[in-house]
């Protein structure tokens, strides 16, 4: 047995050392959005780092088995998970954030002339004459991003890529979709979403680069 395996506790890149030579595909990103997700819950030390224990690795080695065997859902796998290793603790339901635009104005510290700038370049929009949580974050971002002097206009080119990124997402799906099985839409909604945590994974580390460049490091 190994130091690593030995220890009680192990980084989340010890576990992707224990169980790449099984699941060569498997990434620190699907471990990532596989917690995301509330099928593994790593304890975290007082810095934030994960700490994955030999439990964490058998579910792992079980959900990666399943969908690699099976081509199971997540859904199929949290349910079979929870026979095999117990059923993990409820988490409360989230409640969905539907806000009026006074509402929107007020919880994210804009003005309604900013708010109006952010409709006019597509950064967001009201369903039904209400924002939701994802509009308050962009509502926010867009405030705080002010700060520096950059206003929605600067922006477009932001939702450009976004707009592009989720077009690769939408090219991935659609031969799932197209299948018409059961278990399509479930396996297309989590393709979806690994695909769009890689993507933002990767964007971040360009958007580090570049701005390493700029400073000459």
């Amino acid at each position: 047995m190994t130091s690593q395996a030995a220890r009680s506790h192990m980084s989340i890149g010890e576990v992707l050392a224990l169980l790449q030579g099984e699941f060569p595909d498997v990434t620190i990103s699907k471990i990532r959005f596989l917690e995301g997700e509330g099928l593994i819950e790593p304890e975290r030390s007082p810095s934030g780092f994960r700490k994955f224990t030999h439990l964490h690795v058998e579910q792992l080695r079980f959900i990666l088995t399943e969908q690699r065997d099976h081509y199971l859902p997540l859904r199929v796998i949290k349910d079979r998970m929870a026979e095999s290793f117990g059923r993990p603790r409820a988490v409360p339901d989230k409640q969905e954030v539907r806000l009026s635009r006074g509402e929107l104005l007020e919880a994210a510290g804009i003005d309604e002339e900013t708010l109006a700038e952010c409709e006019d370049y597509g950064l967001l929009a009201p369903v039904a004459r209400r924002y939701d949580e994802e509009a308050l974050k962009v509502a926010r971002t867009v405030g705080a991003l002010a700060r520096f002097g950059l206003g929605a206009r600067h922006l477009r080119a932001v939702r450009a890529a976004a707009e592009r990124e989720c077009g690769l997402v939408e090219q991935s799906v659609a031969p799932v979709l197209k299948r018409r099985s059961p278990g399509a839409i479930g396996e297309a909604e989590e393709t979806a979403r690994e695909l769009s945590n890689l993507l933002l994974d990767l964007h971040a580390s360009l958007v580090r680069t570049g701005v390493r460049a700029v400073l000459g490091r």
